[in-house]
Parts: structure tokens; C-alpha cells; sequence
């Protein structure tokens, strides 16, 4: 090979193979390694603390080692996706602008930037964690999202945001103290799996979004573990909130969507946010429906809080059964003239407080069971009246609807309860 020929040859293998390809791209190198990236690259960072804003406008995949940081500066957001099948992966992405008018984000997909994965990364967010606009059929799992706990919660952003996807999957990943841990909006057809939520408002945020899998989260510590609002048609299935405070589960104009082998235990009542006060309705409620109706309510277990089902403002034709409500302070809330039937088929739920029998052994009680009655009402509608609870004309007004039961107010009724609880998920499998 003539001396000519040696020299192209090194300067073709310079441009097609530049040392960071070879060696992992250094701090100082990423910016022009985007830039000169190709469609189906691997830039591999090495450790290090790589500082400023990065767009990727290629199909690539970004892959971080143990030590690599992209800081942020505190201003903008860090790191922009707009090409389609981009990976980012084994990453630690810090102060990003925490303007949350602007979106700022640790990463922001754009609309163009479909079948994105975002892979075991650590992100320590001053706006939003992970924003998805618009761009379908993303992945985000495995990573570990804390929002910033200097400022106030509300002026936090949400660990994992979507607004207006569809397809996506969000699993296996941590998020806590952010505002919502995930927050989705007019967005269908995604899928939350096995996520981790703590310390914040809302573990799950739903609004105006259809045809949603909600299936093995976790909530505690939050304000409401699952504030789920003006959707229809989704599957919340094996989730458990403990510990949470106000809700368990809120269901806010949820339609023709199945509540089914969840969980909410423990829930601790509301207060200000110093500590000081309690706030009015949130007393703690393992469930509560708000004018929601033709759901499937089932296999669920409402444990050891207040109040373990309330249910107000219109919500009609919700099937109610196969769940436990078990030491509850008040297992059932409801102010309302319209009859309830919580049975279905035969089987109704199972009550810690019933008092009564089973003569044939068949698993099912004898006389139905009605949670709530006249003096729950009033005590309800006035809770001044809590005074007199233990006065001889409540005893009396009891005793009365006891001897008269045509004279006790249309309520909830369970003309079939379960005299045992019925097995878990987890105890089935």
C-alpha cells in the first residue's frame, strides 16, 4: 500500500470510527457526538459529569456507566428526544429547570419521538421527571425519579408525565416526592405496572383518559394513593395503598371501569400541610366513589381506616361484592334515599361487624346486613349531633328501626354477606 493510499485509509477510518466511538465518549465529547451520530449508534458516556442541554435528533441509544451525571445547570430542560426508536439508558440526569409553565424536564419526548425507551436511570428532578408529549408507544421502566423537597410539593412537577399518549408502558419503576408520581392526561390505552409511589399528592393521576391498565402498584405515603377522575373503561387490578392519607382509592367520575384484588389499608386522615389542623373530608376513606357509575367493584380488601366505603353524589348501578370490609370505624358511608344492593349472583362481602348467623353452613349469612341507617345519617348531616350519640332517644331511634324495619331508611343493603373473607389475589396464587 503506497504511502497515499495508508493515509486515506486512516483519515476514512477517523471520520467513520472517531476515538470516543472506540474509547466512550468523554465529558466535553457528547454534544458533537449527537450531531454526528447515525441512525442505529450506540454512544456509550463514560463516567463523569457531562454539563448542559442535549438533543437527540437521531434513532440511537444513549448508554450511561456507573458514575456518568448529566447536569443541567438548573435552567432548561436536559435532555430533548425527537427522533423516533431513541434508548437512554444507566443514566443520572440532575438540575433541570424547574419551570413548570415551560415543561422543563430531566427529559422531554417530543411528538416525534415514538417507541422511546427510558431505562434504568436516576433522576433527581426540579421540574418534571419524564414528559411525554404526545408520542406513542414509549417504554419507561427501571428508573428511580425523586422530585425536589426544598420547595412545596404543588410547585413540584410530576415524576412521570403523559399528555396525549397512547401505548405506552410504564413499569417497574420508583417515583416519590414529587407532585404525582404519574400523572396521565387525555392519554389511552397505556399500561402502569409494578411502579413504586411514595411521599407526594397523588400516587396515580388519571384525567380524561379511556381503556387504561392500572395492575400491581404500589402507593404509600401520598396524599391519595389513586386519584382516578373523568375516565372510563379502566382495569385497576391488584394494587395496594397503605399508609396513604385522605384516600385510598378516589374514583371521580369513573365509568364502565373495573376495581378489582386491590388493596387500601390504613389510611390516615388528612391535615394542613404543617401538621396542625385536619382537613374537612379527610378523615381517611380506603374508597370513595363521586358520581361514578356502571363499575365493577370486586375482590377488594378496605381495612383498618375511618371509613372504608364512601359513596355519594348520583353513584348508581356500580356492582358491589366479593370484597372485605374489615375494622373499618364506619364501613360504609352513604346519604342517599336510592336503595343500594352490594350482592351479586348470591354472594355478597364480607363484613367484620356482622352480627348474623349461618344455620346451613353454606359460607353465606341468613339475614342481610345493612351498614348504615338513620342515626349514621343525621351524625352524617350534623355532625354536632355527635354529642347526644349515647342519649336515650339515639338508643331509642335505633331500637325503633330494629322492631320497625319498614320505618329504617333505604340504604346499602347486603342481602347475601360472606361470612368469611374471600381469598386474595395473593392468596390464590
Amino acid at each position: 500500500m503506497s504511502r497515499t493510499q495508508r493515509f486515506l485509509s486512516l483519515l476514512l477510518g477517523a471520520i467513520l470510527f472517531p476515538a470516543w466511538a472506540m474509547a466512550g465518549i468523554q465529558p466535553g465529547q457528547l454534544a458533537q457526538a449527537l450531531e454526528n451520530a447515525h441512525s442505529g449508534d450506540t454512544l456509550e458516556l463514560e463516567p463523569g459529569l457531562f454539563s448542559g442541554h442535549y438533543r437527540i435528533d437521531t434513532s440511537l441509544t444513549l448508554q450511561g456507566s456507573p458514575g456518568t451525571i448529566i447536569d443541567g445547570g438548573g435552567k432548561d430542560t436536559i435532555l430533548t428526544i425527537s427522533a423516533p426508536d431513541v434508548s437512554v439508558k444507566g443514566l443520572l440526569l440532575r438540575n433541570s429547570g424547574d419551570n413548570l409553565t415551560q415543561h422543563e424536564s430531566a427529559i422531554f419526548i417530543k411528538t416525534s419521538g415514538r417507541d422511546a425507551h427510558i431505562q434504568n436511570n436516576r433522576i433527581n428532578a426540579q421540574g418534571f421527571g419524564i414528559w411525554v408529549d404526545s408520542a406513542p408507544n414509549v417504554l419507561i421502566e427501571r428508573n428511580r425519579i425523586t422530585g425536589n423537597t426544598e420547595i412545596r410539593s404543588q410547585d413540584r412537577g410530576n415524576g412521570i408525565h403523559l399528555h396525549h399518549v397512547n401505548g405506552a408502558i410504564i413499569r417497574d419503576n420508583t417515583v416519590c416526592q414529587a407532585r404525582d408520581g404519574i400523572y396521565i392526561n387525555v392519554s389511552n390505552h397505556n399500561s402502569l405496572v409494578a411502579n413504586r409511589l411514595c411521599n407526594q399528592r397523588y400516587g396515580i393521576h388519571y384525567m380524561y383518559s379511556n381503556s387504561n391498565t392500572v395492575r400491581s402498584n404500589r402507593s404509600w405515603g401520598n396524599r391519595t394513593g389513586y386519584a382516578l377522575m373523568q375516565s372510563t373503561r379502566l382495569e385497576v387490578i391488584n394494587n395496594r395503598a397503605e399508609n396513604d392519607k385522605g384516600y385510598g382509592f378516589l374514583l371521580n367520575y369513573i365509568t364502565q371501569s373495573t376495581l378489582r384484588d386491590n388493596a387500601a389499608v390504613d389510611i390516615k386522615a388528612s391535615t394542613s400541610p404543617d401538621g396542625t389542623r385536619s382537613i374537612e373530608g379527610g378523615e381517611g376513606k380506603a374508597l370513595f366513589i363521586y358520581n361514578s357509575q356502571k363499575n365493577r367493584i370486586h375482590g377488594n380488601t378496605f381495612a383498618r381506616t375511618a371509613i372504608g366505603i364512601h359513596m355519594t353524589a348520583g353513584s348508581e348501578n356500580n356492582e358491589i361484592h366479593g370484597n372485605s370490609l374489615i375494622s373499618n370505624r364506619t364501613q360504609v358511608k352513604y346519604v342517599s334515599n336510592r336503595a343500594q344492593e352490594w350482592s351479586k349472583d348470591g354472594r355478597g362481602n364480607y363484613w367484620s361487624d356482622y352480627m348474623g348467623w349461618d344455620i346451613n353452613d353454606d359460607g353465606i349469612g341468613d339475614v342481610p346486613h345493612e351498614p348504615n341507617d338513620a342515626v349514621d345519617r343525621i351524625l352524617w348531616t350534623y355532625p354536632m349531633a355527635r354529642v347526644l350519640m349515647n342519649s336515650p332517644a339515639v338508643e331509642l331511634m335505633r331500637w325503633v328501626q330494629s322492631a320497625f324495619p319498614i320505618l329504617r331508611p333505604r340504604g346499602v343493603k347486603d342481602s347475601h354477606p360472606l361470612m368469611r373473607p374471600p381469598e386474595t389475589q395473593e392468596e390464590r396464587s
